[in-house]
């Protein structure tokens, strides 16, 4: 992006709080902690101060030097009697109460759920130079999103014996595979996407103006 993504403005406000709004708005969701760099603190906690039913809005935590270390945080400040974790990326805000709740339901009573869509383009292997090589068969590939919902003592074993390993993840299913947990893919019934690109702004803008 070339600038912080989480801070650019999306319809009148930053992209962070939308994300933070949709999980203080759903009644599914109890506590919510904020993990964010040493650099960003202060402006998450604005935002946080400022955000919709913010007293849900427990602690602002910092992260780590890699994902998993701040994974790791968020989970070591949530209420010890929560039955439920769910992780979500700040950079996903169009995701709905609706999605979060569907997600939490079947996390209950599966012990870990993540969003997900199944991938629609054709998939091709490349090579190291870029030359496109053989078909991947895209029957069954799903795309992970977030939120990613589990048991709070499935997903507290997952990170600890992540982080026992060293084992570097990029999701928290990724985490609760590793320990040979099954994870059930809940279709998002509506766009969830990831702000990566410039574009996405753009994207995410016409999608919340479709929705007012």
């Amino acid at each position: 992006m070339g600038f912080d993504k989480l801070s650019a403005l999306l319809a009148g406000k930053p992209v962070l709080a939308h994300t933070v709004d949709a999980f203080c708005n759903c009644s599914a969701v109890d506590e919510i902690i904020l993990v964010c760099s040493t650099e960003n603190e202060n402006w998450v906690k604005e935002i946080a101060s400022t955000a919709t039913q913010s007293d849900k809005i427990t602690a602002v935590v910092r992260g780590g030097a890699e994902r998993h270390f701040s994974v790791w945080n968020g989970i070591e400040a949530t209420n010890p009697a929560a039955d439920l974790i769910g992780v979500h990326d700040g950079a996903r805000p169009l995701v709905t109460s609706e999605a979060i709740t569907m997600c939490a339901l079947v996390a209950r009573t599966t012990g870990a759920a993540t969003l997900g869509h199944p991938i629609t383009d054709t998939v091709k292997r490349c090579d190291a130079d870029d030359f496109v090589g053989e078909p991947v068969d895209r029957n069954g590939l799903w795309a992970m999103e977030t939120p990613q919902i589990f048991h709070a003592s499935v997903l507290r074993t997952a990170y600890q014996t992540i982080l026992a390993s060293s084992e570097l993840v990029t999701d928290e299913v990724s985490a609760v595979q590793a320990i040979s947990h099954p994870v059930k893919v809940v279709a998002s019934d509506r766009p969830n996407l990831k702000i990566t690109y410039p574009a996405d702004l753009a994207l995410a803008s016409r999608l919340i103006a479709d929705q007012l």
